[in-house]
């Protein structure tokens, strides 16, 4: 089953697709219509543009959600335009079932794209190629807190309770110019130079909660 609110596009791709072999048994222009169809035939995967009517934000997204909860024994594969690797993990986030996510510029290769659907049919998981590599890439960043010391870390914690240097300075009993230093060592390993527009101990804070 497929929808995509561009008649065309879906034609075109249920055209590949019956060519391919597939039985194509319905198709939808919004998300309303999808989730009828779905409940109606329970086909083996549906196929969902991730942007539909009426806003064309998330529509195709949360359709494809919510088919998962409801049918389970169906297979999901959205499709984007974009590498937006936070929403094909929310969309395997738990799958019990074949579920997938795939640029819409793998479309144009039918094999590629028979190949994901029949695999999402047997219950296995498709992520395009392009979105695990920005995945992979994001989890090989360095944390820029590896660079700080154990003290380091512990007087930016207390910098992020909103402790003066002084209350620093007692709760790890150092004496403030030790603080001082501490600070001073933790904006450079973060990269934080002295500007007149930004506030440093601010952005280290900001840095410190980001991470955590």
């Amino acid at each position: 089953m497929l929808a995509d609110d561009a008649a065309l596009f879906r034609e075109g791709v249920a055209n590949l697709l019956r060519e391919a072999g597939f039985d194509v048994v319905g198709q939808a222009e919004n998300a309303d219509d999808l989730l009828a169809l779905v409940g109606e035939h329970q086909p083996d995967v549906v196929i969902v543009d991730i942007r539909m009517p009426p806003s064309h934000t998330l529509e195709g997204l949360e359709a494809a959600k919510i088919i998962r909860a409801r049918y389970p024994a169906v297979g999901v594969l959205v499709l984007s335009q974009f590498v937006e690797p936070h929403y094909a993990l929310q969309l395997i986030d738990n799958a019990e079932k074949g579920a997938g996510y795939l640029l819409k510029d793998r479309v144009g290769n039918i094999e590629e794209l028979a190949d994901a659907v029949r695999q999402i049919a047997t219950g296995r998981l498709i992520i395009d190629p392009a979105v695990v590599s920005q995945l992979l890439n994001r989890s090989r960043r360095r944390d820029p807190l590896d660079a700080l010391t154990d003290r380091e870390k512990a007087v930016l914690a207390l910098m992020a309770q909103g402790r003066s240097n002084h209350a620093i300075a007692n709760g790890l009993f150092v004496t403030e110019k030790t603080v001082e230093a501490h600070i001073r060592a933790i904006f450079i390993k973060l990269n934080l130079s002295p500007t007149a527009d930004d506030h440093r101990r601010v952005l280290a804070v900001i840095t410190y909660l980001w991470e955590e």
